[in-house]
């Protein structure tokens, strides 16, 4: 008898770490990101309708790829992919900064309106400080810096807001809620680019401000990483007090602090957030001051100065007070041979490594037309491995963890359209409880329920219905329809049988 119990104990045991491997390899929340740039110049004079098609196949490329979140860069020079009374349109868009599209169009209000059919986020990506880059000839005279030339400062061949004015502070806050007041966008994004990226032998000239708001510190880069310490906590102040369901996140430089510089610090020898960019990335997630963070991990596997797996080990285990996800560079990736298996490329090692840690939430690739054109065969094997099945972004309790109710009134109805799955939003008292997005599982009539395996997910809407295929009429199958709201949470399940 006990030898029975024994073996029925094993066979439980092994099953269970069964579904916990398919679970880890096919989790059912993950972060599956990609960001679309501007400042590569892919979208420069393009005319409207190209530029329109060209997002069209690009998102319909990465929905098919399983992405299921969007970074669009909107502002990369003090200047806007999108209608601002602030700021002037971008050269990366018409051209000529300052020039508006012509048939006009809005390009953020596009993006936000075809990720959301396709049941993907928007993050609206902004660069705070740099207001002109090196390509950029003339100034718009809507350009800030024609307004405000003292709060800025020349670098590196560059223009960038001075972080140590307080005005420069209240300026980007103020650009910020513009964005999440006017679109129904699901994050504001920065990347890393705070103080810019050291220029050898040039020292950044912030001598004035330093002088007028030094604010009691001796050390200038103490006091360099408060500025930005206070324009990330105001940043986070600012989106909540507009709209409380929207993110803040960053994507910071893929080193923190070097251990010989910190003992905390990863085994690594490279340029520093901390020290270098004045980015005090572990302050900002310890303190709740970003909603989720995306370290660019762009190295390979066994880089001598900067190890991806060093990498992603350590931030995995300082960096879990938020959501945790990883840039990953895809064509290092796919151009990187496998140090134990020289005839693949890193993809499968990198993976395992970032669904064996479980405070790794997912990942965003660098760059979004890198996955559309399948270099290295990555978009193949998103779609045949890593991304075979739908996801849900991960969830954000520290914002909300209540759910939305269950759908309402769920029924099969013959159409004209063919056989389709009809059901009503459930009822919310508040704009946070608002069910948004739908999930549709199907299960055959005596298989076991499990919302956890996302392989029975058919389909991520924001449509009330679901058009079901039909077979031969006789063989049932039991579909379960559960409510998501604007952040993910999700309903109690409501189930219906159909004969199919």
């Amino acid at each position: 008898m006990k030898i029975k119990t024994f073996l029925v104990l094993i066979v439980a045991w092994l099953c269970g770490m069964a579904t916990l491997s398919a679970q880890t390899m096919a989790p059912k929340r993950e972060f599956r990101g990609a960001w679309i740039q501007c400042v590569n110049g892919q979208f420069q004079g393009m005319p409207t309708e190209k530029m329109k098609a060209t997002l069209i196949s690009q998102l319909d490329n990465l929905k098919g790829a399983g992405i299921n979140a969007i970074i669009f860069q909107v502002r990369a020079e003090c200047d806007a992919l999108y209608k601002s009374s602030y700021e002037p349109w971008s050269r990366f868009l018409t051209g000529v900064q300052g020039k508006a599209p012509s048939p006009a169009w809005d390009p953020l209000q596009f993006m936000v309106e075809e990720c959301h059919k396709r049941g993907m986020e928007l993050h609206a990506w902004i660069n705070p400080y740099r207001a002109k880059t090196k390509g950029t000839g003339a100034l718009s005279p809507l350009h800030p810096y024609n307004k405000y030339p003292d709060l800025f400062v020349n670098y590196g061949g560059q223009l960038y807001f001075d972080p140590g004015y307080p005005e420069s502070r209240k300026y980007i806050c103020k650009i910020v809620r513009d964005i999440v007041t006017r679109y129904d966008i699901d994050a504001i994004h920065m990347d890393d680019y705070f103080y810019p990226y050291p220029n050898p032998g040039e020292e950044f000239p912030d001598r004035a401000s330093f002088a007028a708001y030094g604010r009691g510190f001796l050390n200038k880069a103490d006091w360099r990483r408060d500025n930005v310490n206070v324009l990330i906590k105001e940043i986070h102040e600012t989106v909540r007090e507009a709209k409380p369901w929207v993110k803040f996140g960053i994507s910071p430089f893929g080193i923190y602090r070097n251990q010989k510089n910190d003992p905390n610090g990863s085994r690594t020898n490279g340029l520093q957030n901390y020290d270098d960019l004045y980015a005090d990335v572990l302050l900002w997630v310890n303190n709740g001051w970003v909603d989720y963070n995306i370290p660019q991990i762009y190295w390979e596997i066994g880089h001598p100065a900067a190890d991806y797996d060093t990498l992603i080990r350590w931030w995995a285990r300082h960096s879990a007070a938020r959501p945790l996800f990883i840039g990953q560079d895809v064509n290092r990736t796919v151009t990187k041979a496998d140090l134990m298996n020289p005839n693949q490329s890193q993809i499968p090692a990198k993976y395992r490594l970032q669904r064996s840690l479980p405070t790794v939430q997912g990942s965003c690739q660098w760059y979004a037309a890198a996955v559309v054109e399948n270099v290295g065969n990555y978009r193949d094997m998103l779609v045949k491995e890593y991304h075979k099945y739908p996801a849900l972004i991960p969830l954000s309790p520290f914002i909300d963890d209540k759910a939305p109710g269950k759908v309402r009134k769920l029924k099969p109805v013959w159409t004209e359209d063919g056989y389709i799955l009809f059901w009503t939003a459930p009822k919310a008292k508040h704009e946070m409880d608002e069910a948004v997005q739908y999930v549709v599982y199907r299960f055959e009539k005596k298989e076991k329920v499990n919302l956890d395996d996302p392989s029975h997910i058919v389909s991520i809407t924001r449509n009330t219905f679901y058009k079901l295929p039909y077979e031969d009429g006789k063989t049932k199958y039991r579909y379960i329809v559960t409510a998501l709201d604007r952040l993910h949470n999700e309903s109690k399940a409501v189930k219906k049988t159909v004969k199919l």
